[in-house]
């Protein structure tokens, strides 16, 4: 019996976690008139048992009476005001926690998934997929001639491009400086190197603003199919020699790896993808 009631004491006091001020209200009023309660019959037991032993000092009416009035209201208002109070701050924890999380698998110039958000979700994700890592060519040129400001913006709308193009289905993520990576799951192979090559001509097509005038960049790109089970590390190698096959044969173009995880130990076959 003891037990029950430890146990029962313990979940009303769990706070949990609280999707808005509004659950908060809402649970802290239910779980103060629990308490409410819960006090009220103790007091009447308690006023019971003095009277059975004939040491309650006043008649047992009035007192019932004052129970009643008192009790249950004082009960209800601290308690709620006290649930109120530590909700509140669990849920600006949460907030903070879930905030912080999203800051931590977020690139905060571009606004895509961060190295380490792609890498997690490309490791987890258990169907068909392929990866697309695309590298602005010549990006130390455009530092250097426009401006670091320049190659933020740059930066910024070849990421918001690739996010135009991919549908949800994909994941787009810069991975590092210059570089950015796009992976998909649920869809077919010819599909999401149609739209790498869709995303390719957009960027080379887009003009940015600098003080001497616009200009545009182009971008070069390694394609490559992916077994369910393999992790980042080996397809991101073959992706990255793909790239680096597009960067030696002149760039502004993605090429595609045929080799898989299945051909381990063969040469990977490199091939231009054209539109």
């Amino acid at each position: 019996m003891v037990s029950a009631i430890r146990r029962w004491i313990v979940d009303q006091l769990m706070f949990g976690e609280f999707a808005s001020y509004r659950d908060v209200c809402r649970k802290s009023v239910w779980v103060a008139f629990k308490v409410a309660m819960v006090a009220y019959g103790l007091n009447l037991c308690a006023h019971f048992l003095l009277y059975g032993f004939d040491l309650l000092p006043y008649r047992l009416g009035l007192a019932l009476i004052i129970a009643t009035v008192l009790t249950p209201p004082i009960t209800f208002i601290v308690s709620v005001t006290a649930y109120i109070a530590v909700g509140f701050a669990i849920h600006e924890l949460g907030v903070s926690r879930a905030e912080f999380e999203k800051l931590s698998r977020t690139d905060m110039l571009t606004g895509l998934a961060n190295r380490r958000a792609f890498l997690d979700q490309f490791d987890h994700c258990g169907q068909d997929k392929a990866m697309l890592v695309i590298d602005i060519d010549r990006f130390k040129t455009v530092n250097d001639t426009y401006g670091h400001t320049a190659g933020d913006e740059v930066i910024v709308k070849v990421g918001h491009m690739l996010a135009d193009v991919f549908p949800d289905r994909c994941l787009c993520a810069r991975i590092g400086g210059e570089e950015f990576a796009v992976f998909c799951w649920g869809m077919s192979f010819a599909e999401f190197a149609a739209l790498g090559e869709v995303a390719r001509r957009r960027i080379a097509g887009m003009q940015i603003e600098a003080n001497d005038g616009g200009f545009s960049v182009t971008v070069s790109g390694g394609l490559v199919r992916a077994l369910p089970e393999e992790q980042f590390g080996d397809v991101f190698f073959r992706a990255d020699k793909a790239l680096y096959a597009a960067k030696t044969d002149g760039r502004n173009q993605i090429v595609l790896c045929h080799e898989t995880g299945e051909d381990r130990g063969s040469k990977t076959e490199l091939k231009r993808k054209v539109a």
